[in-house]
């Protein structure tokens, strides 16, 4: 997995937001095992306490639930997925939004704007009224 660490927020909630989209996005498919605390540590580069955190964070959210003999496994629950899914779309919607609005674009603008770029790739990318 690629791990993007940057210094201005807390790692472990930098490790949480990767792990979780990893698992929505299919690379942890629901009920494969996770690999250790340590190789996941060693592979992002970051101290084992660290991504243990972040897994307990996992763990708390029901994203990854921990067997006695297996260790962590992602959860098989497709709605507590879809949920975490559709928490992070609103969160990068969100984002979009309000950099498009201090762009100075409306909401009704932004909306044609994504229509008319998803609809077709050669057409201008700035809405007729601006």
């Amino acid at each position: 997995m690629r791990w993007n660490i940057v210094s201005d927020r807390p790692i472990y909630l930098q490790l949480v937001e990767q792990l979780k989209l990893a698992i929505v996005s299919g690379i942890y498919p629901p009920g494969s095992r996770m690999p250790t605390v340590r190789e996941l540590a060693a592979d992002a580069s970051v101290n084992a306490n660290t991504m243990q955190r972040a897994l307990s964070e996992l763990e708390n959210s029901a994203l990854v639930i921990t067997q006695r003999t297996s260790g962590r496994c992602v959860t098989e629950d497709a709605a507590v997925i879809a949920q975490a899914k559709a928490s992070i779309a609103q969160e990068v919607l969100a984002e979009f939004m309000s950099k498009m609005s201090s762009l100075g674009y409306s909401a009704e603008q932004t909306l044609e704007l994504v229509q008319r770029t998803a609809g077709s790739g050669d057409q201008p990318l700035l809405p007729d009224n601006l």
